[in-house]
Order: structure tokens, then C-alpha cells, then sequence
């Protein structure tokens, strides 16, 4: 580490040197979790555990990041899932380019959004920015339905054989699973229909979206940590774990996982019966 004084840092050469350790390589595609306390002191904060991770993939690699968007007013849906006329005015639409990641995210999501160059998909609730290589590819043509599903982010990371990163994220922040959601054949799966406000052309659409819930399990009955359940087994199999820093640290094939987890859940449901 580098040292001032009483004080010390994280230098750059030594979180790639981690991120190596761990198993990421260059031309890796990479989505990342972080919780930034849990790493310990860097210069520059978050920007400089995203410029490692660009280091270490290179320019043929990409780092992908769910955002989700901040828009504050789920609670103010009626049981249709439609916005109040009232509150729709004070609304700020959708827009990938400015919306806030969601806080719930941690600063990182917002970080990688906000990069120089980074690309963000369509899917206001699904949303994912995207830096380097393919993040155009990644990031385009995002679907408004279902956006965990089939052509989304999620699933091309898993067709191209990309891995998830949790750099001292709890293991049940992996939004990869919501995919694994989507595709596991199992019944009475939760569904969220609600309004979203879109900027197209510099004018506010109200269009309505529907997704399996990601907010609570998708299916009544799964424990509300469940994903950390589902990674936890899979790392007795397969993935690396590691230290960034001071953060305990996952990486993960993104497509043996979301075989497992859909595997776990059908093989649950199969139980419930």
C-alpha cells in the first residue's frame, strides 16, 4: 500500500494485481458489484477501482454495471401499478443518457454510468451501462418487456461467456439471477405491471412495462436471500474467490451460473410440489 504518514492507499498497481489474482484477464467481459467501504482507502474512490478493472481487461474487454434507474415513486403506484395523474407532471422521464443510477446500487453503479464513453441500455428498471469493447452491442436494442430475458444485457452476457464481479458485495446482489428467474420453467412466478415515463425525441411517453418481480422473490416461498443461497453452493463447484483490497471478492462464469440457478430453482419447484 501507499504510504503517507499514518495514512494509506490502495495504489492502482496493486488492485490489478488483486483483480489478476482473483482470475480477470484482459478481453474479459465483466459485470461488477461493489461495495466500495469494503475495499479500504483508494485515491480517487470508486473511479479508481472502475479504471483497474479497465487496465486488466484491456481494450477488447468490457465492464458492464446494473443500474436500474433512481426514480423514486413505486410507492405511489395504485394495485394496477398505474402513477397517480397528480403526481405524473412532477415526474422526470427516463432518459439513458442523464437518469441517476439507482441508489440502492451502491456509488459504483453511478460511477460506471456516469464514465467517459460508457453506454446505457433502454430498459429504465433493467438498465445497464456498459464500458469498452462491446458495450454498444451490449447495451443496444434493450427490450421493454421482460427486460431480464431474452436479448437483454443478461442473457448476452451469458451467450458471450462473461462473468460477474463481486468485489465485497453481499452474494445475493448477483442481478444475473434475475435472468435465471426468467428462464426457470417454474409456476405461479410473481409479475409487476407498472407505468414508466420514457424521453423519446425530447418529449415524455408514458408507456406500461411488465417484468417478473424483482423486487421480492419471484415465486412465494424462496427465502428473500435466496440468491445468496444459490451462489453459495455454486462456489463449493466453481468460480474464484479472492481479495480486492481489503474486500473479499467473487468471480463467477456467467454462464455455468445461471445453468446452475435455474437447475436450483426448477429442482426447488419440483420439491414444493
Amino acid at each position: 500500500m501507499l504510504t503517507i504518514g499514518e495514512l494509506q492507499y490502495w495504489s492502482p498497481a496493486e488492485l490489478q494485481a488483486h483483480l489478476r489474482q482473483l482470475g480477470l484477464k484482459a478481453g474479459d467481459e465483466v459485470m461488477l458489484h461493489a461495495a466500495m467501504r469494503q475495499v479500504g482507502p483508494l485515491l480517487n474512490g470508486p473511479d479508481a477501482l472502475i479504471a483497474a478493472i479497465l487496465a486488466v481487461i484491456g481494450p477488447q474487454g468490457t465492464l458492464l454495471c446494473y443500474t436500474n434507474w433512481d426514480q423514486q415513486y413505486e410507492d405511489a403506484l395504485d394495485e394496477t401499478g398505474a402513477v397517480p395523474s397528480l403526481l405524473k407532471p412532477h415526474i422526470p422521464p427516463f432518459d439513458p443518457q442523464c437518469s441517476r443510477a439507482s441508489r440502492d446500487h451502491g456509488v459504483i453503479a453511478e460511477h460506471v454510468r456516469s464514465w467517459p464513453g460508457a453506454l446505457r441500455s433502454g430498459n429504465p428498471g433493467a438498465s445497464v451501462a456498459a464500458i469498452g469493447a462491446q458495450a454498444a452491442w451490449y447495451t443496444e436494442a434493450h427490450p421493454m418487456q421482460y427486460g431480464y430475458g431474452e436479448n437483454s444485457p443478461f442473457a448476452r452476457l451469458v451467450a458471450r461467456k462473461g462473468r460477474v464481479l463481486l468485489v465485497g458485495a453481499p452474494l445475493d446482489t448477483v442481478s444475473l439471477l434475475h435472468h435465471a428467474e426468467h428462464l426457470a420453467d417454474i409456476p405461479r412466478k410473481r409479475v409487476v405491471r407498472m407505468e414508466v415515463p420514457l424521453r423519446i425525441e425530447g418529449e415524455t411517453f408514458w408507456v406500461w412495462q411488465e417484468e417478473f418481480d424483482t423486487c421480492d422473490p419471484v415465486v412465494e416461498g424462496l427465502a428473500d436471500d435466496y440468491f445468496a443461497d444459490i451462489v453459495q453452493s455454486f462456489l463449493l463447484q466453481d468460480g474464484c474467490l479472492g481479495e480486492v483490497g481489503h474486500a473479499a471478492s467473487v468471480l463467477l462464469p456467467a454462464d455455468r451460473l445461471v445453468s446452475y440457478a435455474v437447475d436450483w430453482l426448477e429442482n426447488w419447484s419440483n420439491q414444493q410440489a
